[in-house]
């Protein structure tokens, strides 16, 4: 069996076989450890869970319940204060007895399972959030057609929150003639390859002369930058050594080809990373970078310790935060030791200080301010 190359923090960056250390295209840049750690948010001492975002999810349906609810837990291991996740209403005790740490909001159904537009858009609206991921697990229909179109032109809102667009999101755009003419958000799109396919064509272009979109990294590359111009929106071409393109032209391209991820949900979990940093405040295309990068590191921990078959979508999240922390762990130090870290003075220094402090007799009463004697 061929040795695997290494990934994440087993990789050495001076040796020139590490997949890290070869550009998969011209004109991309090869994620690594380095270039993912500084696009880390930073966490303030003081900071609070309005802090870290607040992260709105429009997830799920009967048929695909563990689509929303990856999507929130993941979000919570990705470093989100608040996750709220927004079904039909009929489904909503269903939902809230799964999920523990977010909340869950009901929307306005005209039958059962299927949301009213018109008073779904107006209550995500009225709802106060940073980010938003939608798509995962929705049930497809007219209704979810036209709840998308609508959340994507927001024309009541002056500065919409950026939004991930997975799944049910995507088909709906491959459906919707010029879709990217109507949004006013700024979105990030997480297409596998036969979903990239339906958007392309969709668009316009004929699937032949996309190219191989599984296994040529080039083509790949090439038309993940020519959807992202297009579309004026973040791409992010999932598969081995995923592509993550800005509107501007910029490239990434993350080392990883783990076989073990290709399972049922692991794009739900991204979704979910993605928004989390979106929320925190990182603009789409560090998001995505870092959410991919993130992503690809939670998955070779699992391989390393089931192999190349049998990983579940739910191992992901838990690994995604000890990647972050390992990740922030190679930025440079700001914090001050506390607690039980703290090392107790030198006699020396303890000595030095005391003969620095002044008697009682130097000490004089501090002034009074804003009073009058």
């Amino acid at each position: 069996m061929p040795d695997r190359g290494p990934f994440g923090f087993g990789r050495r960056h001076d040796d020139p076989t590490s997949p890290a250390a070869v550009p998969v295209v011209e004109g991309a840049v090869t994620l690594d450890d380095a270039a993912a750690a500084q696009l880390v948010p930073k966490r303030p001492e003081r900071g609070h869970k309005g802090t870290f975002g607040k992260l709105l999810v429009v997830a799920g349906s009967l048929d695909y319940a563990g689509a929303a609810l990856l999507v929130c837990r993941a979000a919570g291991r990705g470093g989100v204060g608040l996750v709220t996740l927004a079904i039909p209403e009929s489904l909503q005790p269903l939902f809230a007895a799964k999920v523990v740490e977010a909340t869950t909001m009901g929307l306005p159904e005209d039958d059962v399972e299927e949301v009213e537009p018109e008073e779904a858009l107006a209550r995500i609206l009225d709802h106060d959030h940073d980010a938003m991921v939608v798509g995962p697990g929705l049930r497809p229909g007219l209704s979810t057609r036209e709840l998308i179109a609508a959340l994507l032109a927001v024309p009541d809102e002056q500065t919409p929150a950026p939004v991930v667009l997975d799944a049910e999101a995507l088909r709906s755009l491959a459906s919707t003639d010029r879709w990217w003419e109507n949004t006013r958000r700024h979105a990030v799109l997480t297409p596998h390859a036969g979903e990239f396919a339906r958007l392309r064509a969709g668009s316009g272009h004929e699937a032949d002369t996309d190219g191989d979109l599984v296994a040529d990294d080039t083509a790949r590359a090439s038309v993940s930058r020519a959807a992202a111009a297009e579309w004026g929106q973040v791409v992010v071409l999932k598969g081995a050594r995923t592509v993550i393109a800005s509107p501007d032209g910029s490239l990434a391209v993350a080392p990883f080809e783990n076989p073990a991820m290709a399972s049922g949900g692991t794009g739900d979990v991204l979704a979910g990373v993605i928004g989390a940093l979106l929320a925190q405040g990182l603009d789409p295309f560090a998001a995505a970078r870092l959410g991919v990068y993130l992503h690809g590191l939670a998955g070779e921990a699992v391989r390393d310790r089931l192999g190349d078959a049998g990983l579940l979508a739910s191992d992901l999240p838990d690994q995604v935060a000890f990647a972050r922390k390992r990740l922030a762990a190679l930025l440079p130090k700001t914090r001050k030791p506390v607690g039980f870290g703290v090392r107790e003075a030198s006699a020396e220094g303890r000595e030095s200080a005391a003969a620095e402090a002044p008697t009682p007799a130097e000490v004089r009463p501090p002034a009074t301010v804003g009073r009058r004697s």
